[in-house]
């Protein structure tokens, strides 16, 4: 258990003004705690949290599968968070009380942290205010790296949700031309938005592969960036892909084994690149760059952040993110 967050339950009277965090108690359930904070120790800093955001990768755990142990610990399975600043440990010198910072961790589904001020990214004040899901946009910056997009590149985009729509911003400002692939209306007419050439609705498998050869000259596309997660589309991106090309899996395949057409990846010669980093120097790294990009105007994050909801509705955010509402991309919970 994170020893930031010892959980106790909670009366009336603590329960709008207590250090609190959710915590996924069975399968679609979850639960508010009091977690006592204690000070940072040496190289930590205590962040009271703004705000985390809600990652796809929840619902495993959400669903409630054979191998999930609960109750969670507090504040889990929330990663992508960021606040400000409370108190800083000893041989803490480049960070203060007061700064605000977006976060590694795996417990932000909570009002406070404490963790090694090495995993934090201080925001700058053109910031201020603005909803900051860091982890999530440091995971799009790295998987646009491990694309090698260039200009002049034709490039097919399955799924458009908050990393596809951030991967069409960025191939398109890079020069590319972008084939955006995705299910719902709202999600193309996103993809527009976020700078696709073309649109192409996720319906028919045949019809689809069809499309793309019709808008490629029969070529197909340099680069495919298959980001839905499922067996599906990763069979369409692999169809997708020009000879010698690339295909990107950006989707989070965790739910289980995946079969691959390695016949056709073989006589294709086309190059597999898994785009999802571990290191947390990585992570940083592209934590840093989206608040390069956000603040430079590349990302907008109002048109991706769509639903918001306090920490006492998590359970609707777990539910929205699976269900889709119409118009959703992303899910933010508040936590202060």
């Amino acid at each position: 258990m994170n020893k930031s967050l010892q959980p106790h339950p909670l009366d009336a009277a603590e329960a709008a003004t207590a250090a609190r965090a959710a915590r996924l108690s069975g399968p679609g359930q979850a639960e508010i705690v009091g977690i006592a904070v204690p000070q940072p120790g040496p190289g930590e800093v205590l962040v009271r949290l703004e705000g985390s955001g809600v990652c796809a990768s929840n619902l495993g755990p959400w669903a409630g599968p054979e191998w999930m142990a609960f109750p969670t610990d507090p504040g889990a399975p929330g990663h992508e968070g960021w606040g400000r600043i409370e108190a800083v440990g000893d041989g803490v010198a480049d960070l203060a009380a007061g700064q605000r910072v977006a976060m590694l961790g795996g417990s932000h589904y909570a009002t406070h942290a404490v963790l090694p001020a090495a995993q934090v990214v201080p925001l700058p004040p053109a910031l201020d205010g603005q909803p900051f899901p860091g982890e999530a946009l440091g995971c799009a910056m790295n998987i646009f790296r491990r694309s090698g997009i260039r200009a002049g590149d034709s490039v097919a985009i399955i799924g458009i949700g908050f990393l596809g729509a951030i991967l069409t911003r960025l191939a398109a400002e890079a020069g590319a031309e972008v084939i955006a692939i995705s299910r719902r209306d709202s999600s193309l007419a996103l993809a527009r938005q976020m700078g696709a050439a073309r649109t192409v609705a996720m319906d028919d498998h045949h019809r689809i592969v069809a499309a793309v050869r019709d808008l490629t000259n029969a070529r197909f596309c340099d680069v495919v960036i298959e980001a839905v997660g499922k067996q599906w589309p990763l069979d369409l991106a692999g169809e997708l892909v020009a000879e010698g090309g690339r295909l990107v899996i950006a989707g989070y395949h965790q739910d289980g084994p995946r079969q691959v057409n390695m016949q056709q990846w073989n006589w294709r010669g086309i190059d597999v690149v898994n785009a999802h980093e571990r290191a947390p120097e990585a992570y940083l790294r592209g934590m840093r760059e989206a608040v390069a990009a956000v603040v430079g105007g590349r990302i907008e994050l109002d048109a991706l952040l769509t639903h918001s909801y306090p920490l006492e509705r998590l359970a609707e955010a777990l539910d929205a993110t699976r269900d889709k509402p119409d118009g959703f991309v992303k899910a933010v919970v508040t936590c202060n």
